[in-house]
C-alpha cells in the first residue's frame, strides 16, 4: 500500500478506518457465515478461497451458492449475481461527481473494493457532492478496513466450516448493521419516503424468481426520488431518523 495509492497517511484515511471499525464486527460475522456457506455448498477449498477474493460480495455470493449447489445453468447463476449486485449501479452513479476526475484504471479499482457500508459512511461524511481531495483517502480508510474485515473472518469461515454450523445465522450481524446505517441517513421526508416504498416494493414483489424483487425495490425507489427532486414536488425537512450527528 503506497501513500500515493491509498493515501494512508492522510487524517482521512485514519477518519474512514476509525468510523468503519464500529461496524466491522457485523462485517466479519457476515464474511465468516458466506464463508462456511461456500464449503457447505461443496465448493473445494481453492475454489470458495478464489471465489471470496475475486467476488468480493457477498449477498451475490449467498445468493449464488444455493443455485451452483442445485447444478442450475451457469447462466441463472450470472443473472441472480447481477441483479443482486445491481444496487451498485446507484452507489457509482452516486459516486461519480465525487471521482470523475480519477484515470480509469484507479476508478475501477475502487469500484471493485467498494462496499455497501462504505457507500453509507462516505455519504454521510460528504453529503455534497463538491470533489475535494480529502474524499479519497476518506475512501480508502473505510474500503481497506472493510476489505480486510471480510476477507479474513471468510477465510476462517472455509477453514472451520466443519465446526461452524450455518444454523448460527451469525451472518445477519451484518444485515443489522447495514439497516442501523441506512436508517442514520433518512434525514428527509423524501429519502424517507423513497425507503418505505423500496421497503414496500421489495416485500410486495418477494416471489418473483432470481431475488428480482430487489431489483423492483431499487427501481421504485429511485422512481419515486425522481418524482420528489422535481421542483415544487420536494417534501419539507424532517427530523432525522436516529438523531444527528
Amino acid at each position: 500500500m503506497s501513500d500515493g495509492m491509498f493515501g494512508w497517511r492522510h487524517p482521512e484515511f485514519r477518519r474512514g478506518a476509525r468510523e468503519m471499525a464500529g461496524i466491522l464486527p457485523g462485517i466479519g460475522a457476515w464474511g465468516m457465515i458466506t464463508g462456511v456457506a461456500m464449503i457447505k455448498a461443496g465448493l473445494s477449498v481453492p475454489l470458495a478461497v478464489l471465489m471470496t477474493l475475486l467476488v468480493y460480495a457477498g449477498s451475490a455470493q449467498l445468493a449464488a451458492l444455493p443455485l451452483m449447489a442445485a447444478g442450475a445453468p451457469i447462466w441463472v447463476v450470472w443473472a441472480t449475481a447481477f441483479c443482486v449486485n445491481l444496487r451498485f449501479v446507484i452507489f457509482s452513479a452516486q459516486w461519480r461527481p465525487y471521482f470523475a476526475a480519477y484515470p480509469r484504471a484507479e476508478r475501477a479499482r475502487m469500484a471493485f473494493f467498494s462496499g455497501d457500508l462504505n457507500y453509507i459512511l462516505f455519504m454521510r461524511r460528504f453529503p455534497d457532492p463538491v470533489p475535494a481531495p480529502e474524499q479519497k483517502p476518506y475512501f480508502w480508510g473505510g474500503a481497506v478496513s472493510n476489505w480486510f474485515a471480510w476477507q479474513v473472518p471468510s477465510m476462517v469461515g472455509i477453514a472451520l466450516a466443519d465446526v461452524i454450523p450455518t444454523s448460527w445465522g451469525i451472518g445477519f450481524a451484518g444485515t443489522l448493521a447495514l439497516i442501523g446505517l441506512a436508517c442514520s441517513l433518512l434525514g428527509s421526508r423524501s429519502s424517507l419516503i423513497a425507503a418505505v416504498v423500496a421497503g414496500c416494493a421489495a416485500v410486495a414483489a418477494y416471489a418473483l424468481p432470481l431475488r428480482l424483487n430487489i431489483v423492483v425495490a431499487i427501481a421504485a425507489a429511485v422512481a419515486i426520488g425522481v418524482m420528489l427532486d422535481r421542483p415544487g414536488s420536494r417534501p419539507g425537512p424532517a427530523t432525522p431518523v436516529g438523531g444527528s450527528r
